[in-house]
């Protein structure tokens, strides 16, 4: 298993999970991201893992750069994992709303939180609606069913819902 990080060129062309939810906003927060990556590599995972964080594990600092690295790394994955562990202040996850929204209907994406997340009842309900399948409420089930995912897909092609150059620009 390799860890890409968002302080690096994306990888591209491998079979690949990213890890979708919400960033720590302080240091003092641990992300949830360090256990997720201990779970797959324990399930044997041989591909790319996607951590939308820098490898040294801090805040990020340039915005426009991150947002690009994570577009090109979500676009690339075989399989998107979203855990949101929503908590407020310190994981709010407002972009993962977002993302969620944007990314499920790729046939790609996977998504849990735990009981006791915030604020998650819309989007539990449009995935159980639109996907006709119950979240995972822990985080190991999540990862186990994204690591059989990738290996089925394999490699993905580069996805994107609707490419830019085909939306309508309202004037």
């Amino acid at each position: 298993m390799i860890i890409n990080y968002s302080d690096q060129e994306v990888i591209k062309n491998k079979k690949s999970i990213f890890l979708a939810g919400p960033t720590p906003r302080g240091e003092n927060v641990e992300s949830w991201r360090t256990k997720a990556c201990q779970i797959i590599e324990q399930y044997g995972f041989d591909g790319i893992v996607y951590v939308p964080e820098y490898s040294s594990w801090k805040p990020k600092t340039d915005y426009v750069d991150q947002a690009q690295w994570e577009r090109d790394a979500l676009a690339n994955s075989s399989v998107i994992a979203f855990w949101i562990p929503r908590f407020l202040p310190d994981m709010p996850a407002f972009t993962t709303n977002v993302e969620f929204g944007y990314w499920l209907h790729t046939g790609k994406v996977l998504y849990g939180r735990p009981d006791e997340a915030k604020k998650i009842k819309y989007l539990d309900w449009l995935y159980k609606t639109d996907m006709n399948i119950e979240p995972f409420n822990n985080l190991e089930d999540l990862l186990i069913n994204s690591v059989e995912l990738a290996n089925k897909i394999g490699v993905n092609e580069q996805t994107e819902i609707l490419p830019l150059q085909k939306r309508k620009i309202m004037k």
